[in-house]
């Protein structure tokens, strides 16, 4: 006889609240307010008698009994979620159209699209790299992935993060002569970005605003100057998105804890009749679970 289960919300709330660390980026991903969350905790833990999470202002922290469930209850959400996925894939077929950041494209959905081909091979997918608002507005793009301030008149907005900014280097010039171990050790190194003025923030809330001898050079898009940095040639300021596969592969290396907020972030844009279709809410779906 199968024992009794607890309810789904609150195994939810509490796999969110591990799995991003704190209840607030919990109650963001759900759509819910952090009191919703906590509510959903309570309830679990009063369910199974147990405190599954220890409380700080900050970061929240499993306790032994919230490790040993944590593990399980994430494995069955992502048996099901492939489940569906699965379902779902054989009922997507179509031509779906994205446009999307060059840096975007090319620093993150190119290492990652083969999931979703994978997933949904009758999706005839066509990928645009840009950040032109036009492609916003024009009724040959179903959905838009967008670098900004998140404000587009008369369409569907989805925040999908928004990352933060700080120095990245590779291996190579780390293990070289020229190695960075101190943020004084920027000095005389060629410092590569997109706006030099998202340097200055970082290097004022370092304390290293007034070294000499740095040449910030603005390289056009931040991509590029994140590949730079991959080859050797200098220090990139990366954003926490960007380079998130680099830093988990050993590819860059992040020399300092300082980091700053960028001006902008990344939304999911479409229109509002199409926000809701299959192949766009497929998309839409894919990329914030697989970005979680």
């Amino acid at each position: 006889m199968r024992q009794r289960l607890p309810p789904l919300n609150p195994l939810r709330a509490f796999e969110a609240t591990a799995r991003r660390g704190s209840v607030s980026s919990a109650a963001e991903e759900l759509h819910v307010t952090t009191s919703a969350v906590s509510h959903q905790i309570r309830i679990l833990e009063g369910t199974l008698g147990v405190a599954l999470f220890v409380r700080s202002k900050a970061r929240v922290k499993l306790t032994p009994e919230g490790e040993a469930l944590l593990e399980p209850v994430k494995g069955a959400f992502d048996m099901i979620a492939n489940a569906v996925v699965k379902l779902a894939s054989h009922e997507m077929v179509g031509n779906l159209v994205v446009s999307a950041p060059l840096s975007f494209t090319s620093r993150w959905l190119a290492r990652h699209i083969g999931e979703f081909l994978d997933a949904y091979p009758a999706i005839n997918l066509k990928i645009i790299p840009s950040n032109d608002d036009r492609e916003v507005y024009s009724d040959d793009v179903d959905v838009c992935v967008r670098y900004g301030e998140g404000r587009w008149r008369d369409r569907k907005v989805q925040l999908i993060t928004h990352p933060a900014l700080f120095p990245v280097v590779s291996p190579a010039l780390m293990n070289s002569d020229g190695a960075i171990r101190k943020v004084q050790d920027l000095a005389g190194k060629t410092l590569f970005c997109e706006h030099s003025g998202s340097w200055m923030r970082w290097l004022a809330a370092a304390s290293a605003d007034k070294l000499e001898g740095m040449r910030i050079l603005e390289i056009g898009n931040a991509h590029i100057g994140i590949e730079a940095a991959v080859r050797g040639q200098g220090v990139a300021l990366g954003d926490s998105f960007s380079v998130r596969d680099d830093l988990a592969d050993g590819t860059l290396i992040r020399p300092f804890s300082v980091t700053v907020p960028s001006r902008h972030a990344y939304y999911l844009v479409s229109r509002h009749e199409l926000s809701d279709m299959p192949l766009a809410s497929t998309f839409a779906g894919w990329l914030v679970a697989t970005l979680g």
